[in-house]
């Protein structure tokens, strides 16, 4: 019945269609044609989300967009020196030429900022202000205005600036990076090669690239970024920051389309904190820590590679909180850890004595540990601490001989004395043990997730793996003072 209806109503139609004159017919067949292309042309825009204009954009946000120069007296000397003779008609000529000569050079440097707030605060990249013994800013109107150091960040290469402006100044907001996708269209704005004020336009390329900082979280980008844009910002559509050009990756020195920004969810709780404390006070959990490889999660019994695994446990919060070698740190402050990087950067925002659960693989099963976070001490005043070794033993394990650690073998090997485990004595060369890499010298410490303290407890392991059904075992083991994860088979 409705296909009837459907019939019927199509061939009336049809018949007042043909009832009306010619032209009547054409223009209003032309109308619907052209209805049919804007309407094709509104989904397609739509669909692919391209702005007819950055302009308004651009109106929108340049007065919150500065130019950084900076200015370093540089002692030297130039010249021959010593040459002219004491008494020398020459003399004074020659004194006055060397003063000039001596006197502090000015270096300059170039950069771009951004205002993050009304009274005057100025985020930067730290390498833009580095050593710098003054710091100008100049403003979209072409006004100039010296800038004080509030403080600086140089492991995610961040700077806070502030200036004096006698009034409220234009700023922009930092923006939510992590919502941020990759073709999302963005806006970088800056002082490149020093031509001043300039804009250019991409897609974010890439999300989370890493490049050599332990907190990195880069956003790559096709917009072009040059020498003097870094410190600027890089502007999603709603004109708010969710990055701070800082890098590109380039060849000949120019911009090739592969540019990055550090993103705003890295960025701005660093500038919070300098702005409080002048200073970043980052969370310390107290561990050293690494990927998990498919290897190991089959090792651990993990259906896929996830989290990020112990290696060293330092004296501080992780100690304090009963974590241990070989744990698996699975979440963080109710997050997701997906690799040792993500962890590092979700214990660095969290703030120094924050309580923070922590779940933790140990044996097979899920651990929750609450763990009050420490503050960063320098590198230098990590030591990690280990109980005494007991008497030495030796036996043939898994095609290795190993013995356990005792003053001569600590002097033999160069073994720290913090260091505790077995030593590998010999590997014989047709053993999986061999293929894995196992070397005379290296030390375990740990396996499977249990410290090794002799060799029983070494073979004990090894049993448990195989009783577990499981062909691998995850052993820590020591070279060189240095952590590295083997994963060994136990047929």
């Amino acid at each position: 019945m409705p296909l009837i209806k459907m019939k019927n109503r199509s061939m009336s139609q049809k018949a007042v269609a043909l009832s009306m004159p010619d032209q009547t017919q054409r223009i209003l067949g032309f109308g619907l044609l052209a209805l049919a292309l804007l309407v094709m042309q509104v989904v397609t825009a739509a669909a692919r989300g391209a702005p007819e204009t950055f302009a308004d954009l651009v109106e929108k946000v340049s007065p919150a967009v500065v130019n950084i120069t900076t200015m370093t007296k540089v002692a030297t000397q130039i010249g021959p020196q010593g040459i002219v003779p004491e008494g020398s008609p020459f003399e004074d000529l020659f004194r006055d030429f060397t003063d000039r000569q001596g006197r502090p050079r000015s270096a300059n440097a170039l950069g771009s900022g951004f205002v993050i707030s009304e009274d005057g605060y100025i985020v930067t990249n730290n390498h833009v202000i580095d050593g710098a013994d003054e710091i100008m800013i100049e403003f979209f109107d072409g006004k100039e205005l010296p800038a004080t150091l509030v403080g600086r960040d140089k492991n995610v290469d961040i700077a806070l600036l502030k200036v004096e402006a006698g009034g409220a100044l234009p700023f922009v907001d930092f923006g939510d990076s992590d919502v941020a996708r990759v073709g999302d269209w963005v806006m970088a704005m800056g002082n490149p090669l020093g031509q001043g004020f300039s804009v250019s336009a991409g897609i974010i390329s890439a999300r989370n690239r890493e490049l050599s900082g332990a907190y990195d979280d880069f956003i790559q980008t096709d917009a072009a970024i040059n020498r003097g844009n870094s410190g600027g910002p890089l502007f999603d559509m709603d004109g708010d920051v969710i990055g701070v050009n800082t890098a590109i990756m380039s060849p000949t020195g120019g911009s090739i389309g592969i540019g990055f920004s550090m993103a705003s969810k890295v960025v701005e709780p660093v500038v919070k904190q300098l702005k409080e404390f002048g200073e970043v006070r980052r969370g310390w959990l107290g561990v050293n820590i690494g990927d998990v490889t498919q290897d190991m999660a089959q090792a651990l019994g993990m259906d896929t590679p996830a989290g990020a695994i112990i290696r060293d446990v330092f004296d501080g919060p992780a100690k304090d909180a009963g974590l241990l070698s070989m744990d698996v740190i699975l979440m963080f402050d109710g997050k997701d850890v997906g690799d040792a990087g993500a962890l590092v950067r979700l214990v660095g925002a969290a703030p120094v004595g924050k309580t923070v659960k922590t779940v933790v693989l140990r044996d097979g099963k899920r651990q929750t540990i609450d763990v009050v976070l420490g503050k960063r001490p320098e590198p230098e005043d990590i030591a990690s601490t280990s109980e005494a070794a007991p008497e030495p033993t030796a036996d043939m394990v898994l095609g290795m001989a190993v013995g356990t650690l005792n003053d001569e073998l600590r002097e033999k090997y160069k073994i720290a004395k913090d260091v505790d485990g077995i030593v590998v004595l010999s590997v014989d060369a047709d053993t999986n043990a061999a293929e894995k890499g196992m070397q005379e010298g290296d030390v375990i410490t740990d396996a499977g997730q249990k410290p090794v303290r002799s060799v029983d407890d070494f073979q004990a392991q090894i049993d448990a793996t195989a009783e577990a059904g499981r062909q691998s075992l995850l052993v820590l083991v020591r070279r060189d003072g240095q952590p590295r994860f083997v994963v060994l088979n136990v047929e």
